[in-house]
């Protein structure tokens, strides 16, 4: 069985306050977009699971997809299975690959073993791995809300729109991201989508300031975007990729960290 996981963008990401588990509430528009890592499950008489393509820094813990094959061994006595991870989608870059892989894991194993499980349980499974992990079990336009795994779907309309999504190539760690961030209760995102010229002084990041006052070139990258003709630029999650929106499919776009260039919702 192969599966792709896929990265997500943010339309905004507030942070409202901290919380006592010491996660944040947060308000954010996720939507899919077809940037995708290679997940490979097949027969084995063991559990093996090996990673290729982008390396992920390890501090000696379970990974997100080991995890994600323990949780499910643990709750519901799954055999064992083998898992290939090919990893293409950038890592600390805003994007929720991580998230993905773990989520497409989850989807993976219900699937292979047939455990007729629904997607409100696989969500319920995914938000114990990550915050995001529950977003990319629908993996539908939706506004995140609580710590992210509280989803509310929209109808976010971006046919006959494209996207440009580029990395800078540097790794933002989401702690220290949420350090350099003061909550805000008052900042919060209508769950009505707003129309389009509204989208730049609206669906603000929080992270984007501080993230981008350590790594300039991440502003300087939103501020190309706009010149080019973006009618909606900014970064993505913590960072650091940013993207833009354009009305026309945008030529001559730099090369250098461009992701992606198309539509902007998956084909499927």
């Amino acid at each position: 069985m192969i599966l792709y996981p896929n990265a997500k963008i943010n339309l905004g990401l507030r942070i409202l306050r901290k919380r006592e588990d010491g996660f944040h509430d947060i308000e954010s528009i996720m939507i899919p977009v077809p940037i995708y890592d290679i997940l490979e499950l097949s027969a084995s008489e063991e559990f093996s699971y090996i990673q290729t393509g982008i390396e992920i820094p390890s501090d000696g813990s379970l990974g997100l997809v080991e995890s994600a094959y323990e949780l499910m061994k643990n709750k519901y006595g799954i055999g064992p299975v083998a898992i290939h991870l090919r990893k293409q989608i950038p890592i600390g870059a805003g994007l929720g690959g991580g998230s993905a892989d773990a989520a497409f894991t989850l989807k993976g194993l219900n699937a292979w073993f047939d455990l007729g499980l629904s997607p409100e349980t696989l969500a319920h499974l995914a938000a114990e791995l990550g915050s995001d992990c529950p977003f990319f079990i629908a993996n539908q336009p939706a506004l995140a809300t609580g710590r992210g795994e509280q989803l509310h779907p929209m109808n976010v309309n971006l046919s006959g729109l494209y996207i440009a999504i580029y990395n800078p190539g540097i790794h933002v760690s989401t702690a220290m991201a949420y350090g350099s961030i003061i909550p805000n209760p008052t900042n919060s995102i209508d769950h009505k989508i707003k129309s389009l010229p509204e989208w730049q002084g609206y669906y603000v990041n929080d992270f984007e300031k501080p993230v981008a006052l350590a790594h300039p070139e991440i502003s300087m990258g939103i501020q190309y975007l706009i010149q080019e003709g973006a009618i909606y630029a900014a970064m993505s999650g913590s960072g650091s990729s940013y993207l833009g929106v354009f009305e026309n499919p945008p030529i001559n776009l730099g090369t250098k960290g461009l992701l992606y260039v198309g539509t902007c919702l998956l084909s499927n």
